[in-house]
């Protein structure tokens, strides 16, 4: 196998160290289930990155960016999804009370992780412009999935840290404003980067 690893981190930690759409999806669920809501979302979106290496590793994703008509159906879905799930982190913010009850709190699924990260565009165009750079001369499913799970140890050590610290703040702070201003702040972001998405 002729991946290239190395070459791939630089090129790789600006990604997966920025603030995106599943940076906010962890927080929330770490603030909304602990380590398990955690542990759920960051699972979802690892299932997500290995779909992404396994479509491009068989040439899926080539053909889908070759139809912009395609191609800007996935990213008109992927936006509704983002605001829909923006909106609901936004709610679940809104109706945290002083009494300690959170109606309609929106803890993050699994399934929902998973959609969020394949309907992103820049996901699907990051692993077909950088990611493929670095999958050798004749790339396959096995090279992309390699850098997918490279992708995903560094992705999940740097969110693990945050979230970390996140929950430990949460018990040295009044835990249910910040889970407000979190799932607020979180659902605005989500909402920006939808769009930002879909003009962009």
């Amino acid at each position: 196998m002729d991946v290239n690893i190395f070459g791939f981190m630089p090129a790789l930690l600006p990604v997966a160290l920025s603030p995106g759409a599943s940076f906010t999806l962890v927080m929330n669920s770490a603030l909304a289930g602990g380590n398990k809501g955690l542990f759920r979302t960051l699972t979802g979106t690892a299932l997500g990155i290995y779909t992404h290496a396994f479509f491009i590793g068989l040439g899926i994703t080539a053909v889908l960016i070759s139809s912009p008509a395609a191609f800007a159906v996935l990213k008109v879905t992927g936006t509704v999804y983002l605001l829909w799930l923006g909106a609901m982190l936004i709610r679940s913010g809104i109706t945290v009370n002083s009494g300690g009850v959170s109606g309609a709190r929106h803890s993050v699924t699994l399934k929902e992780a998973w959609l969020a990260n394949v309907l992103n565009p820049k996901a699907i165009l990051f692993y077909l412009t950088v990611v493929s750079q670095f999958a050798g001369a004749k790339g396959g499913v096995s090279n992309y999935l390699i850098l997918a799970s490279v992708h995903i140890v560094v992705m999940s050590i740097w969110l693990f840290a945050i979230t970390q610290t996140l929950i430990f703040s949460a018990k040295k702070t009044n835990p249910l404003m910040l889970k407000k201003y979190v799932n607020i702040v979180g659902g605005m972001m989500l909402i920006a980067f939808s769009l930002h998405s879909l003009i962009y």
